[in-house]
């Protein structure tokens, strides 16, 4: 976790290609919408918890599906898809449970970028 705000991370995330290709569309984004960010951010909570929190998630790297819900699309645009990732950007170490405070972290930024979008 680093001291940057979690919109400068953001703009340093999208400016990389990878990442900055993803976009809440279709489905996604029509969910986003319609949904409440209260339960946005309560199915963020039960998401990380069981596809990222683990010390060992299973199947780490590949448990991040690319659609079906707007918190798998911001997981791939921040960088909070697999512990690999939370490593390289949030520098938040593998092989162990993800405390308190780095679950609230991840998903106060994929909340963040889930309420860009939608300002745009």
């Amino acid at each position: 976790m680093s001291g940057e705000s979690h919109d400068e991370l953001l703009n340093r995330l999208a400016r990389q290609p990878f990442r900055a290709k993803f976009q809440l569309r279709g489905p996604d984004r029509a969910k986003a919408e319609l949904t409440a960010s209260a339960t946005i951010r309560m199915h963020a909570h039960d998401l990380i918890a069981q596809r990222l929190a683990p010390a060992e998630p299973r199947k780490d790297g590949k448990q991040t599906p690319y659609r079906g819900h707007p918190v798998f699309v911001a997981q791939h645009a921040t960088a909070t898809c697999c512990r690999n990732c939370l490593r390289t950007w949030h520098r938040i170490p593998k092989g162990r449970a993800l405390d308190r405070a780095e679950r609230e972290y991840v998903v106060d930024v994929l909340c963040r970028w889930i309420e860009r979008e939608l300002e745009d």
